[in-house]
Formats: C-alpha cells, structure tokens, sequence
C-alpha cells in the first residue's frame, strides 16, 4: 500500500512539474508578445509612476525591454511561482512522506540518510532548474519581437530567480525534517519569504527600511533590477551562502528524525 502511494506521488509531482513549466513558459511568451504593442505607449510610463508601482516592481521605464520584464514577470510572478514549487517541494519531500508513513518505505534502504537527502536536494534542483532554463529560453525568444535583453545579464537574473528558489525551498526542508509536519514547513517557509519580498520592495520607497533591504533575499535575486544590469557576485556569494546554511540545517534535522 504504501508503495503505491510512493508511485502516485512520483507522478503527481511530474505532472505538478510539467504544469509548472507550461505556466510559466506561457506566461513569459504573452509578456513576449505583448511587448511591442505597448513599447511605443507613451502614457504607459506617467501612468504607473509613484511609489505605489515601485513596490508592485516597476523600476524605470516601463516601456523599456527591461522594464517590462522586470515588472511583468522577475520581480513578482516568476520569483512566486519559483517558491511555490520549490518550498512545496521542500515542505512535502520529508515531512509529507513522514506525515504519509512513505519515507519509511525509503529510510530503510542500504542508504546514508545524507545521501537519500542529497538526492532529494538534487530533485529539488532538476525541477527548478527546468523551469529556469523555460523561462529564459522564452526571454531569449523575445529578441524577435523587438524586446532585446543583454543575454548575459538574462542569464544571471534568471539564476538569482532560480537560487531564490532553492533558499527557500531548502529552508522548508530543513523546517520539515526538524518538526515533521508539511504544513508547519510551507508556514515558515512562505512567512519568511513574505518578510523578504516586503522588505526588498518597501526598501526602494521608504528610506528608513532601505538598510534592511541587504538582509533580504528577494533583494539580492530581483530587488536590484538585476534583469537590465545582471546579479552580481556578491548577490550570488550571499545566495549560495543561505543555501549551504538550509542544507546542513537539513541534514542534521533528518539525521534526528524519528521516521514513522
């Protein structure tokens, strides 16, 4: 019984991951398409001027290429979409399969308990990473419609969207492991990503939060306009920093798990 429900977990997450990449491919390509009939809308920049629209993600011109991907997908709907799968992921993958009685199915097996998370990480990774490359391919694409992006900059945006991801997907992990209880881990989870997007966006319009704005992830992925100038290496190094902490955190939590 419990390996059949082991079976239809695996493919309910592969068809959660297909989903995932056609929403957000799709996604990109309207935001794509649509382009060029509101680059030359001089309107369009007055309009969503003020600090309001800073904090929804419109840095700059609007009606520029990297305005409008800024605005329209890397500063609010990609980076949601990326923690959605990512810290459902994270919440599901040992307090899920603990809460399912699955994991046991998988503990006692001839395998390390760090090698059986490191694979789960490395999952985690694939269906990120997957998303990431769908996304910017779709990016890319726009240089035919007149949305010309330095393919650099493309690049290392996207991998600040897709390391955002993995923090806290990897906190959700480590959360899952140390209480064994899914729903506690997306909780945590999701709280501390919601304090990061607000501190990065309150931080571009209210000069007394704009301090904070450097302990938050969501500044050092997407709050920085990364999309026309690229994420530094700083951005990474803090990034990769967060995850190495997530990932030992993790391991010592299932190290110490009493699987049911």
């Amino acid at each position: 019984m419990r390996a059949e429900v082991a079976r239809l977990e695996l493919a309910n997450r592969r068809r959660l991951l297909a989903i995932y990449v056609v929403y957000a491919a799709l996604y990109m390509l309207a935001i794509v398409l649509l382009y060029p009939t509101f680059r030359h809308s001089s309107g369009l920049d007055s309009l969503v001027s003020g600090k309001l629209w800073a904090l929804a993600g419109v840095i700059g011109s609007l009606t520029s290429p990297a305005g409008w991907v800024n605005a329209n997908a890397y500063t609010n709907l990609l980076p949601l979409a990326m923690l959605a799968l990512t810290i459902g992921y994270g919440a599901g993958t040992i307090a899920g399969q603990d809460e399912n009685g699955t994991l046991g199915l998988v503990v006692v097996l001839p395998l390390a308990r760090d090698r059986i998370l490191a694979q789960k990480i490395v999952a985690m990774v694939v269906q990120a990473l997957v998303v990431t490359i769908a996304v910017a391919a779709c990016v890319y694409v726009g240089a035919g419609f007149d949305l010309t992006l330095d393919a650099a900059n493309v690049a290392t945006a996207s991998l600040a969207v897709f390391a955002l991801g993995i923090d806290f997907g990897l906190i959700a992990l480590a959360v899952g492991a140390a209480t064994a209880n899914r729903t506690t881990a997306i909780a945590v989870a999701s709280a501390l990503a919601g304090v990061s997007y607000l501190i990065s966006s309150l931080a571009r319009v209210v000069s007394a939060i704009a301090p904070l704005r450097f302990a938050s992830l969501f500044y050092w992925s997407v709050g920085d306009n990364q999309i026309a100038n690229g994420a530094s290496l700083a951005a990474f190094a803090v990034l990769t920093a967060v995850a190495i902490l997530a990932g030992l955190a993790a391991i010592l939590a299932f190290r110490r798990l009493d699987v049911r």
